[in-house]
């Protein structure tokens, strides 16, 4: 039996000579995200759009040489989809390199399996029938983005989602000095700034699992031009629409030899700004950690720094930022070129839709080292309050607008005579309420204010999160 240790040894022998960090030192992290983005995935995948459209063409009376299928042939086809395996694939790879074309070295391939079967064996020839190889792909490429968004980064996104969550409500109430430009500013708690970015995610969350998947499937410039020419009396683009939705994708009519890829541009984009909003949540932890607002849960065996033997780093944040970086750096690209193609087509979109998997598997690496540094996180309560016991001049606010209410003169300029550039202390905030000429209730009222007590509403929204957020994760691509 092959131990633990020896097959971690194995699997970096497999890894250390790979080009991409993702298929090496990351791949048990992202390892989910290749069943559907892969070159094995997108070969699967037309392999299927290939034979559901034959079974379309046998189910349409006009294309009686089509005729329908006996229930053990479609079972024989649909076993060629559902078994499809890395032998296949290699088989479609084989044939490729004689093609130099990869989808036909996938209808050569389906060709070559299906003689044996006598019925389908007899219409070999309607393999691909009337398809453009963009026909095939765009539906391939639809069915992997909409496959790997279900299954792997959507749930990711919602566990991220719901850790934030659970600080926000677990710290709803702890009180925290806000930071304005770097500078202390009016109080607020811990929970609702955690609040905030689960807020955030969530809306973008929510807006990425509406996001349309569309495909076509109108031949070579988007116009039925062959399909009419071999059978004028079928009601091709209805076709192709009842194709398409039966494979669960939104169908686009107006295409020219390919989808525009408009909505996968859209899609991008809001996986970018999903991304840019948890690189500002990473910076900001990392930014509480270094204040010591935060520990982190350190474990045994585990080297901070190289040379510094006490260093805890923020490592995870630190990976997070980063990866979602390198993801949007891909997206973003991405999302810009794919819309653009000349005439009719041209060939740019093919090499670069091969990346759609490096811009998500990094996104997922980034929500994952997201996760880890969270599940590390332990609230140092002391910081927060040593924090705010020498922020008495955050009291000028409130002071400054109870004066305003009640008449006195020039409220700002008292306030920001005794605060500004000033050290100001509990004593001499005291001193100067108990100067004012505003009713006793209001000077109560102000004397009670502590930069602890001041945060205003901040403990109710971070407690009402779970109402807002609930309503929004856990949405699909449909």
């Amino acid at each position: 039996m092959t131990s633990a240790a020896e097959s971690s040894l194995d699997a970096d022998y497999f890894c250390l000579p790979l080009l991409c960090p993702l298929d090496g030192r990351y791949r048990d992290k992202v390892k989910d995200l290749s069943i559907f983005t892969s070159e094995l995935a997108l070969i699967k995948y037309r392999v299927l759009v290939e034979i559901r459209w034959l079974l379309k063409l046998s189910q349409i009376s006009e294309v009686s040489e089509v005729p329908s299928f006996s229930r053990e042939a479609e079972s024989y086809l649909q076993n060629l989809c559902d078994q499809f395996n890395l032998d296949d694939a290699v088989e479609v790879k084989k044939i490729e390199r004689v093609t130099n074309h990869d989808v036909k070295a996938v209808e050569y391939f389906l060709k070559q399996r299906c003689q044996s079967q006598p019925e389908i064996s007899k219409v070999l020839e309607f393999f691909h029938f009337a398809c453009t190889s963009e026909d095939i792909n765009n539906l391939a490429h639809a069915l992997m983005l909409k496959e790997a968004l279900n299954e792997v980064i959507l749930p990711v996104m919602d566990k991220l989602i719901a850790a934030i969550c659970n600080l926000a409500t677990a710290n709803a109430s702890i009180p925290m000095l806000s930071r304005t430009h770097g500078q202390p500013a009016s109080p607020t708690t811990l929970g609702k700034e955690m609040a905030i970015f689960a807020y955030r995610l969530s809306r973008e969350r929510k807006e990425l699992s509406r996001i349309e998947i569309l495909g076509k499937f109108a031949g070579a410039v988007g116009n039925y031009n062959a399909h009419l020419v071999a059978y004028p009396d079928v009601n091709w683009p209805q076709i192709a629409e009842e194709f398409v939705t039966s494979l669960g994708i939104s169908f686009n009519p107006f295409v020219t030899q390919i989808e525009s890829h408009d909505y996968m541009s859209r899609l991008f984009n809001s996986i970018i700004l999903f991304n840019n909003i948890l690189t500002d949540f990473d910076r900001d932890i990392w930014g509480y950690i270094s204040l010591g607002h935060f520990k982190q849960i350190t474990k045994a065996g585990e080297i901070g720094s190289s040379t510094m033997p006490h260093k805890v780093n923020p490592i995870d944040f630190e990976n997070s930022e980063g990866n979602c970086g390198a993801a949007n750096a891909v997206l973003s690209y991405l999302s810009s070129k794919l819309p653009i193609s000349r005439f009719q087509r041209d060939l740019t979109d093919s090499t670069v839709l091969r990346n759609m998997g490096v811009g998500l598997g990094y996104s997922l690496l980034a929500y994952k080292s997201a996760l880890k540094g969270i599940a590390k996180l332990q609230v140092n309560e002391a910081s927060l309050i040593a924090e705010l016991n020498q922020s008495w001049e955050v009291l000028a606010e409130p002071i400054q607008t109870v004066m305003r209410r009640y008449g006195v003169p020039e409220p700002y300029e008292k306030l920001k005579e005794l605060t500004r550039g000033q050290e100001v202390t509990r004593e001499s905030i005291r001193d100067f309420i108990e100067g004012l000429d505003i009713p006793i209730h209001a000077k109560t009222t102000l004397l009670n204010l502590t930069p602890h007590t001041y945060v205003g509403t901040a403990a109710e929204l971070a407690k009402s999160l779970d109402i807002v957020t609930s309503l929004v994760n856990g949405a699909r691509i449909l």
